[in-house]
């Protein structure tokens, strides 16, 4: 319930943003001359008092993030399949959410800490072991800027695995 009881169980985009990670995505944006987008939401605590089974709570939290973006780019999809669109301007902010809503769940799944794929991970971990993990979390942001900015490598497997997802999205909406 803690997403309800924030308040942020609300379709309202503005609910969703960090002012922080909003810049990151501007400055991002603007400084790469628009190659690469690096920025974030305003994360919604987990409070593991309210699962069963904690490491399982949070992986099943954790898996919704990009099952949902899986899910958006589906939309997404089908209205660019069959919904005739109003120039090339439009064309290309739906083939740009399409894209990036599955880069996002593909990024979102790598296993570093604070991503969704670190839960996941820990979800199979025994307990004093995924707890060791999650004390990573303090670490995580600067991991993952170092993880790219340094290793290049990784970026290029997100990108790799975006095209054969996009393309059964297509073909599962019709294309």
């Amino acid at each position: 319930p803690t997403a309800r009881m924030l308040g942020r169980l609300s379709p309202n985009p503005i609910r969703h943003v960090d002012p922080m990670g909003s810049a990151m995505f501007a400055i991002s944006w603007i400084a790469s001359g628009g190659t690469f987008l690096f920025g974030w939401a305003k994360p919604v605590p987990v409070q593991p008092r309210f699962f069963s089974h904690p490491q399982r709570g949070f992986a099943i939290v954790a898996i919704a993030g990009p099952l949902t973006n899986i899910a958006i780019a589906y939309v997404i999809a089908l209205i660019g399949v069959h919904v005739p669109l109003p120039g090339d301007f439009a064309a290309r902010v739906v083939t740009t959410a399409f894209l990036l809503n599955i880069w996002l769940a593909i990024f979102n799944m790598i296993p570093i800490p604070p991503l969704d794929g670190s839960r996941v991970v820990a979800a199979l971990m025994p307990r004093e072991m995924a707890e060791a993990w999650s004390r990573l979390d303090q670490y995580g942001m600067l991991i993952l800027m170092g993880m790219i900015f340094f290793f290049r490598p990784l970026l290029d497997v997100v990108s790799g695995l975006t095209d054969p997802i996009a393309t059964f999205l297509l073909r599962l909406a019709g294309a």
